[in-house]
């Protein structure tokens, strides 16, 4: 069972991998809106994240203490708000197991270590979105018991 934990500055190069893997997928599923190679936080943008108590950051550590994956999560809070209720969200903005990781517990154990943050810190749920060229996310999050909130649509031009 990997061993998580808040990420720390040490761990940026290892995010900066992971990160790049995430961009590889997103790509071959939609090369007209990803870059081959790209990031989606670079490493002053990561070194800020590590500071910001909005946007806590766990990684999973395999038994050899190497970042097998992470998840960034960001705290929304909606107060005196005209239609929606007064409560506090964290959106799961990134999660990502090294691809030589995937089917070993990974992603499971980083997604109910997001489930035991958020619900320590107070929070209502916990959302995400997945982009639908990704069939073993969206597998992934169904078999974590998610089910959709909301659905965005395109049209492309």
């Amino acid at each position: 069972m990997p061993h998580i934990r808040p990420a720390c500055e040490a761990d940026i190069p290892r995010l900066g991998e992971l990160l790049l893997q995430v961009c590889r997928v997103h790509h071959d599923g939609r090369p007209d809106l990803f870059r081959e190679v790209g990031r989606k936080y670079n490493d002053g943008e990561l070194r800020q994240l590590l500071k910001n108590p909005d946007r806590p950051i766990l990684v999973a550590e395999d038994g050899a203490g190497r970042v097998a994956g992470y998840a960034f999560c960001e705290y929304e809070r909606y107060q005196g708000d005209g239609a929606r209720m007064d409560l506090t969200t964290l959106y799961l903005d990134d999660l990502c197991v090294d691809e030589t990781c995937r089917g070993q517990g990974v992603g499971g154990a980083l997604y109910r270590a997001v489930l035991d943050l958020a619900r320590r810190t107070g929070c209502y749920n916990v959302t995400l979105n997945v982009w639908t060229c990704n069939p073993g996310a969206m597998a992934f999050y169904e078999k974590c018991g998610l089910k959709p909130l909301k659905i965005g649509m395109e049209a492309i031009l």
